[in-house]
Formats: structure tokens, sequence, C-alpha cells
């Protein structure tokens, strides 16, 4: 994919301070720390368009970043991470299940996960809401870098069994070595329906 403009375009909490549904969108999701703000600079071959942090659950809003003029990519709130204040934990669920359930120009959501980790009732919900609002989901498993390849496969082949899915069905991705990057764009440009384009 070849990267020509990537910019933040405003953050929000609620429908009426979304930009303008104009662009197909895709929505990133995932527990706190699965690294979902370096797959998303990875994508756009930027260093720090979404901002990373070694706190989990920093991100608290819903963050809007257009590419290329085609594309509007949403950062969703970081989900699970225990020491996040209650109070703000009880807002994330509604203010994704709103984002979800409303917008309608969202064409899928890339559902993240850490290879290391196995699926928990979070994402099971998290998919239990696509399946609901009939939204496709590109599913991730990230950080391959931490694993030999061999516990590579032996853990993809775990988690597609724990969630039901074909093993091809979980795109392997590391924002170190940069693997998984096409495939990721090839999935999105299958949900938007978008030709994807050649190069980086």
């Amino acid at each position: 994919m070849i990267i020509r403009s990537a910019e933040f375009v405003t953050s929000a909490v609620k429908p009426s301070q979304y930009p303008p549904g104009v662009l197909p969108e895709i929505a990133f999701a995932g527990r706190s720390n699965v690294g979902k703000s370096s797959l998303i600079n990875t994508l756009v071959n930027r260093k720090r368009l979404v901002k990373t942090s070694g706190t989990p659950g920093r991100t608290q809003l819903v963050n809007f970043f257009e590419v290329n003029g085609t594309y509007s990519l949403v950062d969703l709130p970081g989900y699970g991470y225990a020491k996040v204040p209650l109070a703000v934990k009880k807002t994330w669920g509604p203010m994704i299940e709103t984002y979800l359930s409303n917008r309608e120009t969202l064409a899928g959501v890339v559902l993240i996960m850490d290879i290391r980790r196995m699926p928990r009732h979070e994402e099971f919900d998290f998919i239990a809401w696509l399946k609901q609002y009939h939204i496709p989901g590109i599913l991730v498993l990230t950080k391959t870098d931490k694993l030999s390849r061999t516990r590579q496969l032996r853990q993809r082949e775990a988690v597609a069994g724990a969630l039901g899915v074909d093993v091809e069905d979980l795109i392997l991705f590391s924002a170190q070595t940069r693997k998984g990057r096409e495939a990721v764009w090839a999935a999105v440009a299958g949900v938007a329906g978008t030709q994807e384009e050649e190069g980086r």
C-alpha cells in the first residue's frame, strides 16, 4: 500500500462529534497493550501518527485518521486493563457499541490480539458484537516477533480453535519486522471494496 498522506482528523466520545461520514471507515479494536497504536503507525508508515504509551488504557476516545483521502482509520479505546478507573471503564463499552451500531460508513473492524495470549471473554463479546451488527471482522495476531516461527504457528492454531475460525483467518503481524503489513492492507481493501495500491 502506497501511503501518500496520513493525518489526524478528530477525537470523539459521541456521534455528534464524529466527522462527516464520507470515506469507508476501518476501526481498530483490542485489549489494552496489544500493540494497536504500533500496528496503525506501521500500516501508515508513520512513527507517531497514533501516540503510543507505556501505560495501557491511555486511549480513552474514538480517534479518527484519514489516509490517502481513501480511508478513515478509527482507533477505538483499548479494553481489559485492570488499573483503569472503573468510571472510565463503564464509558468504554457504550462508547464503542454506539460507534459500531450507528456508524453507517463503518466497513470493517480490525480486532487485534497479542499472539502470546489466548482470547478471553472480551474478545468473544467483541466478535459477538460484530456479528450482531453484521460488520466484517479482520483478526490480527500481533507481537509475533516475540515467538519462534514454530510457536507462532502452534499458537495461531490454538487461537483459531478457541475462536472457531480457520487458521487462515488470523493474520500474523509484527510492528518490529513489519510482517503482515501488506496482508492487513489487503484485508482492509477487501472489506472496504477499494482497489489496493501496490508498493509502500
